[in-house]
């Protein structure tokens, strides 16, 4: 039997700095912008297999600036339940088991991550999965424990769930180090009737996607996802 603080001990590893997630910051000109997200009638892109995008929309939610285009992205028509998930008050979305597919993200020119990791224009899977719970996060981490992760499609060619390690061994296939490419999704306090929509933090200065999360069984959950905005270095 694996001893436990050698079973976590790599995944801290990987989450080096997520601890200080959520004092995400920005170019200074990047407080000039002023994002808008529509929805719009577009397929999920061919550069997915065909088994991800029989699961995902068939409209894309668009995030534009003043610079154009932001990103696009597809979110999967009904989210799986985990089998029994029991709720937890540091994880917001506790009905999800890790490694679950959520959606599809297309990048048309290249991006900063939530960690300020250099990504590349093209398109991704996005997978859920949840900070470490460890003495390392302790008091800095932000309030909820959920986060997306990105994969190259060209390599993520299951609706599957994946392992945690699994997603965690996907998602360093986009950064090519030891990090995984970290997205945080929080819960969505807007007008479900107002959504897809923007918000803006101030401080830290973040703009993130709300949209609705559909599960299993047809029940809608709002969803914040940061689009743009970055970890201090």
């Amino acid at each position: 039997m694996k001893n436990p603080h050698q079973e976590w001990k790599p995944r801290v590893i990987l989450f080096a700095g997520l601890a200080l997630l959520f004092f995400c910051g920005v170019a200074p000109q990047a407080r000039a912008q002023n994002f808008k997200a529509t929805k719009v009638p577009s397929p999920p892109p061919q550069d997915l297999s065909p088994a991800v995008r029989d699961v995902l929309a068939s409209e894309a939610l668009r995030v534009t600036g003043s610079n154009g285009v932001q990103c696009d992205l597809w979110l999967r028509q009904a989210v799986p339940v985990a089998a029994g998930a029991k709720q937890d008050q540091e994880i917001a979305f506790w009905q999800i088991a890790e490694g679950t597919l959520i959606g599809a993200i297309r990048f048309p020119d290249n991006v900063l991550d939530y960690r300020g990791q250099p990504i590349r224009a093209g398109v991704y899977t996005l997978r859920y999965a949840l900070i470490p719970e460890d003495g390392n996060h302790m008091g800095a981490a932000p309030p909820q424990r959920d986060f997306l992760l990105l994969g190259p499609a060209a390599e993520d060619t299951s609706p599957s769930a994946f392992t945690r390690d699994e997603t965690l061994d996907m998602s360093r296939k986009v950064t090519h180090t030891r990090h995984p490419t970290v997205w945080s999704l929080a819960p969505s306090k807007a007008n479900a009737a107002a959504l897809p929509g923007m918000t803006h933090q101030d401080d830290p200065d973040c703009w993130s996607l709300n949209f609705s999360l559909v599960f299993e069984g047809s029940r809608v959950t709002p969803a914040a996802l940061v689009v743009y905005g970055h970890v201090r270095s």
